[in-house]
């Protein structure tokens, strides 16, 4: 939706609030709420599902990337949907429903699946008992259970007596999952399906809401108002607190008190959210109704669509292996000409499109335009690759490192004073609330000395600042006690190198897209630009499963072994990050030159 309000001036009659319009008050809130109800399931979901569905490693990784790829995508349909049809406001609201039902959905989670373990004919349960560095796993056998351990050599078991050996070799054992489920008039419903349900709502609704909260901020404001950069810092801190509150609070009462108070709670913030969104409409003064006005039927004809649209989105979730596995894993290619089965033992389905969609793009781009376009929309481009690169590490926080700090982080804040390991997240929001007005204050000091950054060498440092943040943590392995656990506060500097890397980047890429594209193909290459995030987070999930290891109910067997995993994958991304950084501003001053007059 674009403003259709002339001049600076603020309307005698607005109702402003700290000199704001007062909608502004109405989306921060909403948005908020609903940022916590996202950032408080994200912090839990990994864990989530290898602990308390035994996921493997491989397959709680590839479901978050592909869960994480869609809810980047589908915001591009949704946008469309508003500036056409629907409006901003109504297309929020649709949005907001469908992510109560989805946050609320998550706390339906069963007694989870159970480990089984055949030896000599007989099966076995092995179950975990407690949390975090208390959890003891035990085999039940019939009327009693007994404590046991992993290793990569085999099982041991305590107290047993005659009824096993107390050292089990690893290959005179199998084991398995079977999952729980929920009756339902006689039929069994895997709790695994509810889950991907739930996710499918929360794409969906994602979809029907981010972009179009964003829009109706802008909307508020005439062009020209110099509220609006004031407004969007506020919206944009709200996002971030919202974020903060999630993690600490949905992270504790998921991991301390049990997985569905910490679902539960993400659920009762959204709601909060759609509560207060709708009592707020009124102030939102009517920028961000349909383009024409519409029918209560067809509005009615888009909640439907909505909920219909669900039903891809639940397939697509659970199908992960098309979006994250190589092609030749997934349609056993071989006999290729080396060069191509080296691509197919590279590329998944997802990226090969997207690969050629970016392809395509870089083409049109050479045909339809020409001078000064075609050098800013090529130098856009450029960036946008760049970003790709930044993302898929800045993204490991809600899978890779997520794992690293409940496995292998001492979460230990002072002595007597520990946090869990979904809470680790919060440290990104928690350094943004607290430097992006510093941030934006140094940009406004730089530029008026003429010695601000360039947008290349803000997006190159930001990639630089990355990387480094995963050398934070291959230093700090040294540090690791016998427990194979790094203090807590080498994970915190890698997370504070990485929001300061984000606020070197993720603050002026949009702003980028809109000054360097051709006005008539800006929603094209916004959509490029969501395409592309879509494409981090599938990067970042085959990253993430390079770090996998083996686990039994949800237990890692080795540790030591793990932690030698994380600091080779993280020294070799670390690596990724600091040279694509030197690779843009080596190039930075041809970038600069097709930017023309933008900066």
């Amino acid at each position: 939706m674009t403003d259709t309000t002339a001049g600076a001036a603020t309307p005698a009659a607005e109702d402003t609030f700290m000199g704001h319009p007062r909608g502004l008050v109405t989306l921060f809130f909403t948005e908020m709420w609903e940022r916590f109800s996202f950032y408080g399931m994200r912090a839990l979901l990994v864990i989530y599902l290898t602990q308390h569905f035994l996921f493997s490693d491989d397959k709680a990784q590839g479901l978050y990337g592909a869960y994480a790829a869609l809810v980047y995508l589908i915001p591009v349909i949704g946008g469309v949907i508003a500036d056409r049809f629907l409006g901003s406001r109504k297309a929020v609201t649709i949005g907001a429903v469908l992510l109560v039902l989805g946050h609320f959905g998550m706390a339906f989670e069963g007694r989870g699946s159970v480990q089984e373990l055949t030896y000599n004919g007989g099966v076995y349960d092995v179950v975990a008992d407690g949390r975090g560095d208390d959890r003891q796993l035990n085999l039940i056998t019939g009327d009693a259970e007994f404590p046991v351990t992993f290793s990569a050599e085999g099982m041991s078991v305590t107290g047993a007596g005659d009824r096993l050996p107390a050292f089990i070799p690893t290959a005179d054992y199998e084991l398995s999952v079977r999952p729980d489920v929920l009756e339902v008039g006689g039929i069994s419903v895997p709790y695994e399906q509810i889950l991907y349900l739930s996710l499918a709502f929360i794409i969906i609704g994602v979809g029907f809401l981010k972009a179009n909260i964003s829009t109706t901020v802008g909307a508020l404001y005439p062009q020209g108002d110099p509220r609006r950069d004031g407004g969007f810092t506020i919206f944009y801190m709200g996002i971030n607190l919202g974020a903060f509150l999630a993690t600490l609070a949905c992270g504790y009462l998921g991991q301390t008190y049990g997985w569905k108070y910490g679902f539960g709670l993400a659920g009762v913030g959204m709601l909060f959210g759609l509560i207060q969104y709708l009592m707020g409409q009124k102030h939102l003064m009517g920028k961000a109704e349909p383009p024409k006005p519409i029918s209560a039927t067809f509005e009615g004809l888009f909640w439907i669509l909505g909920l219909l649209a669900v039903i891809p989105a639940w397939f697509l979730v659970q199908q992960s292996q098309f979006m994250v596995d190589p092609l030749s894993s997934l349609f056993g290619l071989s006999g290729l000409p080396a060069a191509l089965q080296e691509a197919a033992n590279m590329f998944s389905l997802f990226q090969v499109v997207v690969l050629a969609l970016f392809l395509s793009m870089f083409a049109y781009v050479w045909f339809a335009f020409t001078g000064t376009e075609r050098s800013k929309m090529f130098a856009a481009l450029v960036m946008i690759v760049f970003s790709v690169v930044f993302w898929t590490l800045f993204e490991q926080a809600g899978s890779s490192l997520s794992l690293f700090a409940e496995r292998n982080t001492d979460l230990t804040v002072v002595p007597g004073v520990t946090m869990t390991a979904a809470q680790t997240q919060s440290f990104n929001a928690g350094f943004i609330v607290l430097l992006a007005l510093p941030f934006s204050a140094m940009w406004i000091w730089l530029a008026k000395r003429k010695m601000e950054p360039s947008t290349p060498v803000k997006f190159a440092l930001g990639l630089i600042q990355v990387g480094l943040g995963f050398f934070v943590l291959v230093f700090g392995a040294q540090f690791a006690g016998d427990d194979f656990k790094v203090p807590l506060i080498f994970l915190a500097v890698l997370y504070l190198l990485h929001t300061t890397g984000e606020l070197f980047l993720s603050p002026v890429g949009l702003s980028m897209i809109t000054k360097l594209s051709a006005a008539r193909v800006v929603g094209l290459m916004m959509g490029v630009w969501f395409l592309s995030s879509s494409l981090a987070h599938i990067m970042a999930a085959i990253v993430a499963r390079w770090t996998s290891s083996e686990t039994v109910a949800g237990q890692v067997v080795d540790p030591g072994a793990q932690l030698d995993t994380y600091v080779t994958t993280f020294q070799q991304v670390g690596i990724w990050g600091i040279a694509a950084g030197v690779l843009l501003l080596l190039i930075s001053p041809f970038l600069k030159k097709w930017m023309g007059d933008v900066r």
